[in-house]
């Protein structure tokens, strides 16, 4: 049911109702009449959930029928008849089938069970259990088939699977799983016999899915084993990872669990899926892989800037197309960053309820769905009307389209949506992902660590045991934190996967590390060792050395001279060569020439030769023998064969027969004929053969041309003869020359070989020689090696000795190293674990909670493992992630130098996730802004392009920082957040874009919120760190400026000497670097390498050089540093300061301060300061300065209700500093522990007062405090009882304690007094000018302000701060004539003028108001923006002003702390207390406005009196109703006008009008705002009182002790207010002192509350033990519901009361009124009751009644039927149980009581009304001409025994501002600390008007509370002997209620 309205209506159903009672609605757009005609409704609702009430206007036009729950006989029909049908299908056996409707049993029976069990609560608000539950168990079994179920028992398993997912998954806590579990096994064994053993298997392992058995075949089947299905998961997790971005998941056991549980869901006819878990629980990737599974395409929408309702509904639209129209499945998946707006849901929640979302397609995109499944339909066998196309759409919608919700239960954000959106839990199937068990954790890193290699097996269980005792232990230490820092820190299974991603890349890199470094270290001692090894063997080589280098010396001697003589030897024999050589060359020419003209003719015989050889070529064995076989061939070929026959006869005889016949014989053997051819001898023919050859060749047929016609063969012969010849002839010239040439050659050959005689001579000469000569030079050679051998080894020595000697440091630091190194090995996997959770968990704690956790926590921890992890005692994780050089380097970058933040920036540069900064102080991002320089780019969300910006950061590889973000962050961003890379890392989503991703790519987030709550998704994200500056950095901060500022060189000389400092180490690091790298690069023999040694030495020059200078300006730092501590206390002071302001935002969230503008504040300061000669002095002047500085600056912006809170904390917090006070006093003074059930022995102190008396004597200072005040109570008592006892000296010796002492007895004997105690306390402290409020002059203030400091001003009621700009302006000349001062009154619709108006004034120096900017939250955002860009490089005389009030919650504060911190904070709050008030009135006033008017000394005393009369009216407001029944906001313009006015009227009458004055101050100036008639007449007798003719006669005081001063001027008018105003007290005001007691007692304990909470906390908050929040909350129920008196039955006492007297009528007026307030209190305690056990749905009215019984607080549902009360809900039930005792007393016969309880009544009036009626009736009197007669008797209730004749007594009636003398019978001064004393019975009668008493009577008001005001009753007239107007300024009244 929707939900009902504050004013009772459900508007839905108001607008059914209208329709049916007129047919028609209006249309609000056109604003005409609708008929609606022929409409029918059919309504249903759940009487148990929704708002429950049906307005009977509408309810009577319905016929109600009451649908009751089906009872077990039906329900046990519906789901026997659904499941044995099932089981009647193939497959399923006989047995089975009988089983059936015991399951179906045993299924109601758990059913019942599990809803009366599980009740929804405000956290389970989920736990509903109704019909669709078990529907959902028998729809999961349907999905069997009978392969799954074989036996009974299957039946039953598959039956406990279902049950678990429908009931089991939605539970929240291991408690409810353990009850479920019993009560399943409980309830299954009553329908089930021998169980046992079948329940523990399936406790074990019984998970259904429908991927069990293969992926292509869906079958729901039982998954065998947590292997198998493992197995199974990560085949699909590879499919998956090929086609979609990668998902590393680690699928352990609940993993697999859940994939099944959603993939069920996914698979279940119209499933839809409710995943509930924290951030980083694996909901998305885990749906993804599910949805895969089921071949479900997956949905989600993309956030852009600017995506609202109309794009989801567009998108909503095409899922619609492709589900309905294409019967594509798909999967919408949606996170609780999807939901930009709520109103994404109401679209979500028609979804899933109905399927149906009202215009999500335009009319012509419905005709085309239609169109596009109208065959469908048809095909389907139905009708295609619209209606049936439109359904059969929506059917396969909710087929087809799945959604699946992953929201977090974090906050109540979950359960205020289902409330608002039912359909998110009821069409849903939940599955909540719970914070991994410790099983889980330590399986899942488990699992991670046996991928690594370098833990020994047996610590690998140890390691991922610590791992999850290190996530567990930070949860635990979170809830701490936020309990005591108020500060979010949240962990996730995510955090946790990255914690061990971390660990493994940590230990890699680290093992690799320390390898490498071991390596180069070993390297180098190997080398040094192995050089003072060989230095010995040298030094007897050389001595070798020596001795061969003599003895080759004289060798060498000796071969010189013999090679002398046989030189000599050579060149003789040399010349007789040379001249035989010359002959020889001579001869050479003339052969040479010979032979030349021999080859010339040779030549010419060479073509015949070869025409010869060619010829021959052509014969071969074939055409031979073909020549041969010729019978008698022609003349031409036996001519041939006959010319061959001649030339190859032998010896010249040449034959007679050449006939043919021969010629064949001669061709017989044709190979031989041919060899003997080749082999002819050409050179040698005989004469006689040439001559019988002739005839033949000159035959002119003898051509080889012509006879190749004849023959082939006989041609080549007759060429070769031819050829032959032609050869011979040549040759047979040339053979003489040939001759000749031979004998010249035999000449020159003889001569040649004498020559070679004596060159052979020689060369055995020269051999000779050459053998001495390499002989000699070999012994050179030797002898000059020796030589350098010797001088090589003596240098090598020498080096070697420089090396050894020179890095004999080395070698000692080395061989430490490397044994420092290898025990680092050793504990390198525990090293490694700790510096990983230093890295991922610490970061955002603060440094006591990072301590904790590391030494008190995790260590001890580790010893404590069986299997111990080896770890180094006191390892500083600093040490091992980074070195002093990396750390010198930041702080040159300008990184504070204290441990935190070198703790966070070893985190911010060593953390896997991007690092989110929380940095208020902006010191981290100063320090980020220098480290990174040019290649950071800076980006904030939201600014113009900021997207771009990143997109191309991310593809370059550059560093990104997102600077001040807000708690949420664009959800665009979350791909970017999450690291959640595409396409194999290469690329990450960033909206709808995809973009390059370069590794190399950095982000770094930043934060300006001091406590952000960010939601777990982002920290699981992010490394959060905690930048917010620590005390000590910034002491060290501040003295560096004090230093600098008092002593620019010490400063210069320190900041030179720290940067040259960390140079050095920079500097050494890279030598020692470099030394290793040349050692260990060094090759083989190294030491004769003089260059390496040489560096070597160069380095270690340089480090000796460098330690030299460290030593120095070690000395020198010293120094500086002894000089520089002079100064530290007033850094110290200066830091504790900032501390103290910066903790007030505690108090208010306006007081937001910069450590910016403190630094400004600071340095002015120390400019201030009181210059000294002597040092001691100057630094005192310095603190002094400082500290008042930073108080003017603080409390400007400070409410006065807050101002002595931080005043009392300055005070505490510096006497603690210098250790003047005692913390365990200062605990019990701030905390104040009463001992309980103590009574007090003496009347003058209460019970409580006593109680604290006692827990103080505990303490040594304080032992027989007790006693002494027993002792003597005399005198104890009259220092209790004094006025004023914090100005009185303490009684014995405890005048002589400490301050703090005698504030501790003061809180227990005065609380009262503490806030003057407190004060007195600061003032002995600290000086007078801490306490006395004055208000700080504008211009000062103003001169503070600059272009980017604007001023905000905290509005009060009834102050204008604007006019002080205003006036300010005018004197600058800043004014709206001028146009050059803007002011804008922000509200609807000025955003855009504001914005016009600053961008004017920045650009040309104008000043801007901008008036209540809280009426504009949702600009202040871009307000903070503006203001910070304009303040850079905008005009130098551009100024801001912006008022606003503050929020009266912490929720409801909107102002920007952007805004708050950068401002000069000023609130223009009515000063407190009578002094600062009178000096702020007289303030607005000078010297020349007293001196205007010419009655001088009139004007001036009614000036001094109104300026009191002003504080009193301002000041009176403190006393709370007993100052005014309600608050006006009196103001400084009431004032001034007050004194024009007089000024006019003096100045226009001769005497001065007291009478008109006094009405125009009283009823008009300060009347105006009067709306109680008791307070305007308390405003006139004030004036009466103060403006009098007596003031001028000089008798008047306006106090007691504060007479009117007489004419002065200005400043002594001020002076003496300081001299003669008496210390505080309500007699200033004419209220008796106990009227502060109550206000005082309320203020002291809020501010030592106050003080108390802003202490730095240490102790962790205990977890009390106790009842549940429910149980209490129905036992005080039940405990009310018992005591409830039936209610009155009226009919029965309208029966006895016949008479109807007034009496009469006014008690049935009461009891009708009572039963009103008691049915509502018993209607609504049963429906809390009924929501309590679950029968109904908790709703907001049930929720606020819970909170409020809890909170022991009055309900407003009852209170708005009841009478006005201020008690607790214990007191006011006490209360109505004895109003309702005393109605039935009264009406049991309605006589009169003997004395009526006032109180008792609802309308007490109508009770005293009734009195004068009945005086009336009986004396027929005019009842408006009556009054009331009150007559206090002297007697009490219990005397009393019978009613009077007329009117009546009453009593239970209490005074306020004074008492009641019962033996005179009149008012009198109340006694001290009695407040509220009880009245006698007093007297009613009813008498004429005129018969009425007046004089000496005081007219007093009765009130019903406390309160006053509204809750007036009558007015009492008393006796006094004072004059009235006392007790009207007293206060003095009559109340029914204490």
């Amino acid at each position: 049911m929707p939900e009902v309205d504050t004013y009772g209506t459900v508007q839905p159903h108001t607008l059914i109702r209208q329709h049916m009672d007129y047919n028609h609605w209006y249309d609000r757009n056109k604003l005409l009449l609708k008929e609606i005609q022929r409409v029918q409704y059919v309504s249903c609702m759940n009487p148990t959930a929704g708002s429950f009430t049906i307005n009977p206007r509408l309810q009577r036009h319905f016929s109600v029928i009451a649908l009751s729950f089906p009872g077990p006989d039906a329900l046990a029909t519906i789901y026997t008849s659904i499941l044995s049908q099932h089981l009647q299908n193939d497959g399923f056996t006989a047995t089975i089938r009988k089983s059936c409707s015991t399951l179906v049993q045993l299924s109601l029976a758990l059913h019942l069970c599990v809803a009366s069990t599980f009740l929804p609560t405000a956290v389970k608000f989920h736990y509903i259990f109704n019909l669709r539950d078990l529907s959902n168990i028998f729809q999961g079994i349907l999905f069997s088939t009978g392969d799954c179920l074989k036996t009974p028992l299957d039946l039953l398993k598959i039956y406990l699977h279902e049950s678990n997912r429908v009931y089991r998954d939605k539970l929240v806590e291991e408690q409810d799983f353990q009850v479920f579990d019993k009560l399943q096994a409980d309830t299954v064994k009553k329908f089930f016999e021998d169980m046992e053993e079948s329940l523990e298997k399936t406790r074990k392992m019984n998970l259904y899915c429908h991927f069990a058995r293969s992926l292509g075949e869906a079958k729901y089947m039982a998954v065998e084993s947590w292997s198998s299905l493992r197995k199974s998961l990560l085949e699909v997790l590879d499919s998956y990872n090929e086609v979609n971005a990668t998902l590393n998941l680690v699928l352990f056991e609940d993993a697999m669990a859940h994939i099944c549980r959603i993939n069920r869901i996914l698979e279940s006819p119209r499933g839809n899926a409710l995943l509930v878990g924290v951030g980083g629980s694996g909901k998305q990737s885990l749906t993804r892989l599910a949805a895969f599974i089921s071949n479900l395409e997956i949905f989600q929408i993309t956030l852009r800037k600017g995506y609202g309702i109309t794009d989801l509904k567009s998108d909503l639209a095409l899922l619609y197309i492709k589900a309905g129209v294409k019967n594509i499945g798909t999967v919408l998946l949606m996170t609780d960053a999807q939901v930009a707006d709520e109103r994404f849901l109401v679209l979500v929640n028609d979804l899933l309820a109905s399927g149906e979302i009202p215009d999500l397609f335009p009319d012509d995109e419905v005709e085309n769905i239609i169109g596009s499944v109208r065959p469908e339909v048809r095909s389907s066998g139905l009708m295609d009307t619209r209606e049936n196309c439109w359904k059969f759409f929506i059917d396969r919608v909710r087929r087809q389209l799945k959604v699946a919700l992953c929201f977090s239960p974090v906050g109540s954000k979950l359960r205020v949506r289902s409330r608002k959106f039912p359909a998110l839990v009821n069409c849903t199937a939940i599955d909540w992902f719970h914070e991994w068990p410790r099983e889980a954790l330590e399986s899942v890193s488990l699992r991670f660590l046996q991928e690594v290699d370098t833990i020994e097996p047996q610590v690998k269980e140890s390691v991922s045991k610590f791992m999850a005792y290190i996530h567990t232990s930070v949860n635990q230490t979170s809830k701490e934190y936020l309990a005591n820092e108020r500060r979010y820190n949240y962990t996730t299974p995510k955090s946790f996967l990255e914690q061990i991603k971390l660990y493994q890349s940590l230990l890699g890199q680290r093992s690799k590390d320390l390898s490498s470094k071991m390596e180069r270290l070993e390297n180098g001692l190997q080398r040094l060792n192995s050089t003072s090894a060989q230095v010995d063997d040298l030094k007897a080589k050389l001595a070798a050395q020596e001795v061969e280098l003599k003895q080759k010396n004289d060798d060498a001697d000796k071969l010189i001279q013999v090679v002398g003589v046989e030189t000599e030897k050579v060149s003789k024999e040399k010349a007789v060569a040379d001249d035989e050589e010359e002959k020889v060359a001579a001869m050479a020419v003339v052969v040479c020439g010979k032979q030349k003209d021999c080859e010339e003719d040779l030549t010419k015989a060479e073509p015949a030769l070869i025409a010869a050889q060619d010829a021959l070529n052509t014969l071969n064995k074939n055409n031979l023998t073909e020549l041969k076989s010729f019978g008698s061939p022609v003349a031409a070929v036996s001519n041939v064969t006959a010319a061959v026959m001649v030339l190859m006869s032998s010896g010249g005889k040449v034959p007679k027969d050449r006939s043919w016949k021969a010629a064949k014989l001669m061709m017989a053997k044709v190979d031989s004929f041919l060899d003997s051819l080749i082999n002819f001898k050409k050179e040698n023919i005989p004469e006689a053969c040439l001559k019988t050859i002739q005839p033949y060749l000159q035959d002119p047929e003898f051509q080889p041309e012509l006879i190749a016609s004849k023959s082939n063969a006989a041609a080549g012969l007759c060429s070769w003869v031819l050829n032959i010849v032609k050869f011979y002839k040549v040759y047979c010239e040339v053979e003489p020359k040939r001759q000749a040439l031979s004998k010249a050659n035999a000449e020159l050959a003889a001569a040649q070989g004498k020559l070679v005689t004596i060159k052979n001579k020689i060369n055995h000469l020269n051999e000779n020689l050459a053998k001495l000569t390499a002989k000699f030079e070999k012994a050179t050679a030797e002898k000059l090696k020796c030589q350098q051998e010797a001088e090589s080894t003596a240098h090598t020595i020498s080096l070697a000795n420089r090396l050894v000697g020179g890095l004999a440091s080395e070698n000692i630091r080395w061989a430490d190293a490397i044994e420092s190194f290898r025990k680092q090995e050793r504990t390198l996997c525990g090293d490694v674990l700790l510096i990983t959770a230093f890295i991922s968990y610490l970061g955002y704690f603060t440094k006591r909670y990072r301590l904790q956790l590391m030494a008190e926590t995790w260590r001890p921890y580790l010893s404590q493992l069986t299997v111990p992890i080896p770890v180094t005692p006191g390892l500083d994780p600093i040490t091992m992630l980074t070195d002093d050089a990396d750390i010198a380097t930041w702080q040159n970058e300008g990184l504070p130098a204290d441990r935190m933040s070198t703790e966070n920036a070893t985190i911010l540069t060593s953390c896997q996730r991007w690092p989110l900064m929380v940095d208020p102080q902006l010191q981290g991002i100063k320090w980020i802004k220098n480290k990174y320089g040019d290649h950071l780019h800076v980006v904030r969300i939201g600014q113009r392009g900021y997207l771009d910006a990143i997109e191309r950061a991310l593809a370059q590889g550059d560093v990104v920082l997102i600077e001040n973000l807000e708690e949420n962050l664009d959800p665009v961003l979350g791909p970017l957040l999450g690291r959640e890379t595409i396409k194999k890392g290469r690329y990450i989503k960033i909206g709808d874009k995809e973009c390059e991703y370069n590794p190399g790519f950095r982000l770094i987030l930043h934060t300006k919120l001091a406590s952000p709550h960010y939601q777990p998704e982002l920290q699981a994200q992010c490394t959060l760190i905690n930048f917010t500056v620590t005390r000590d950095g910034l002491e060290d901060q501040l003295l560096a400026d004090v230093v600098s500022m008092e002593r620019p060189d010490l400063e210069e000389l320190k900041s030179k000497l720290t940067k040259q400092q960390n140079g050095f180490k920079i500097t050494l690091k890279t030598l020692e670097d470099n030394l290793l790298s040349r050692l260990s690069s060094a090759s083989g023999n190294f030491l004769g390498d003089t260059e390496l040694v040489e560096n070597l030495e160069t380095t270690k020059h340089t480090a000796a050089d460098i330690v030299e200078k460290v030593k120095e300006s070690k000395v020198t730092e010293a120094k500086i540093n002894e000089a520089r501590e002079h100064y530290r206390p007033a850094a110290a002071r200066a830091s504790l300061l900032y501390f103290i302001m910066n903790d007030l935002n505690k108090i208010h969230p306006m007081y937001q301060f910069s450590l910016k503008a403190f630094s400004v504040v600071f340095q002015k300061a120390v400019v201030k300061a009181e210059p000294d000669d002597d040092l001691k002095q100057r630094v005192s002047n310095l603190i002094d300065s400082i500290t008042s500085s930073v108080f003017q600056y603080t409390t400007r912006g400070l409410f006065e209700c807050d101002k002595l809170t931080y005043i009392a904390q300055l005070a505490f917090q510096i006497l603690l500093r210098n250790k003047e006070i005692h913390p365990v006093e200062l605990d019990f003074l701030l905390r104040y522990p009463v001992q309980p059930a103590e009574t007090s022995p003496v009347e003058f102190l209460s019970n409580h007062s006593w109680g604290g008396i006692k827990s103080l004597c505990l303490m040594d200072e304080f032992r027989n405090l007790d006693r002494d005040i027993e002792g003597s109570a005399k005198r104890w008592k009259k220092f209790v009882e004094s006025a004023c006892p914090e100005k009185e000296k303490f009684p014995q010796e405890w005048k002589n304690k400490t301050s703090l002492q005698r504030l501790c007895i003061m809180r227990a004997l005065r609380p009262d007094r503490m806030t003057y105690a407190v004060r007195d306390f600061v003032e002995e402290k600290l000086g007078s000018k801490y306490v006395i409020g004055r208000s700080l002059d504008f211009a000062l203030s103003f001169e503070e302000t600059g272009p980017t400091t604007p001023m905000f001003f905290i509005l009060s009621p009834g102050v204008d701060p604007l006019k002080d700009v205003e006036n300010h302006g005018k004197k600058l000349g800043f004014t709206f004539d001028n146009k050059n001062f803007h002011n804008v009154s922000l509200g609807q619709g000025q955003e855009v003028m504001a914005e016009q108006v600053l961008d004017l004034a920045a650009k040309k120096g104008h000043w801007v108001i901008l008036q209540n900017i809280h009426l504009v939250a949702r600009w202040l955002g871009t307000l903070e923006k503006l203001l910070e860009q304009q303040g850079e490089g905008s005009h130098e005389n551009f100024r801001v002003f912006v008022s606003a009030e503050p929020s009266s919650t912490p929720e409801g504060h909107i102002i920007p702390q952007g805004i708050l911190e950068n401002s000069v904070k000023i609130t223009n709050e009515p000063p407190t207390g009578m002094r600062a008030n009178l000096h702020k009135a007289l303030d607005n006033f000078n010297q020349d406005t007293l001196e205007t008017c010419a009655r001088e000394s009139e004007f001036k005393s009614i000036v001094f009196a109104l300026c009191y009369f002003h504080a009193v009216v301002a000041e009176r407001r403190k006393f709370g109703p007993q100052g005014w029944n309600r608050s006006y906001p009196f103001n400084t313009g009431d004032l001034t006008i007050s004194i024009n006015v007089l000024f006019n009227y003096l100045e226009a009458n001769p005497k001065v009008p007291y009478d008109d004055l006094r009405y125009l101050f009283g009823e008009i100036m300060y009347g105006g705002h009067i709306t109680d008639h008791w307070d305007r007449h308390l405003c006139g007798t004030y004036l009466a009182e103060f403006i009098k003719p007596e003031m001028m006669e000089g008798d008047l005081c306006l106090a007691p002790g504060f007479p009117l001063p007489g004419n002065m001027d200005y400043n002594s008018y001020h002076q003496y207010i300081d001299d003669t105003l008496p210390v505080e007290s309500p007699y200033l005001y004419g209220l008796h002192p106990n009227a502060e007691i109550g206000f005082l007692t309320e203020t002291s304990e809020n501010l030592f509350h106050t003080v108390l909470e802003m202490q730095p906390r240490d102790g962790g908050v205990s977890e009390g033990g106790g009842m549940t929040r429910e149980e209490k909350v129905h036992t005080v129920l039940e405990e009310i519901i018992e005591k409830l008196p039936e209610e009155f039955n009226m009919a029965e006492l309208l029966g006895k009361a016949e008479a109807r007297t007034p009496y009469q009528v006014v008690a049935m007026q009461e009891c009708e009124r009572m039963n009103l307030l008691t049915q509502e209190i018993r209607h609504s305690l049963c429906e809390l009751s009924l929501g309590l056990k679950g029968e109904l749905t908790m709703t907001i009215d049930m929720e606020n009644l819970q909170n409020s019984i809890f909170l022991d607080m009055v309900p407003e549902t009852w209170t708005k039927r009841a009478y006005p009360s201020m008690s607790g809900l214990t007191l006011w039930f006490t209360d109505l149980l004895a109003r309702i005792k005393e109605l039935e007393a009264w009406t049991t016969d309605f006589v009169l009581p003997c004395a009526v309880w006032l109180t008792g009544f609802f309308n007490p009036q109508s009770f005293l009304t009734a009195i004068m009626q009945a005086t009336a009736r009986r004396n027929e009197w005019a009842l408006d001409s009556m009054s009331l007669k009150c007559d206090v008797t002297k007697k009490n209730r219990e005397d009393l025994t019978s009613p009077p004749r007329e009117g009546a007594y009453v009593h239970g009636l209490y005074m306020e501002g004074a008492c009641w003398n019962t033996q005179t019978g009149l008012i009198v001064d109340a006694r001290l600390k009695e407040l509220t004393p009880i009245m006698p019975v007093i007297f009613i009668r009813a008498i004429p008007m005129d018969k009425q008493e007046n004089s000496n009577m005081y007219q007093c008001p009765v009130y019903k509370t406390r309160q006053r005001g509204p809750t007036y009753v009558w007015t009492f007239n008393l006796k006094t002997k004072e004059k009235p107007s006392k007790w009207t300024l007293a206060g003095v009244a009559l109340l029914l209620q204490i």
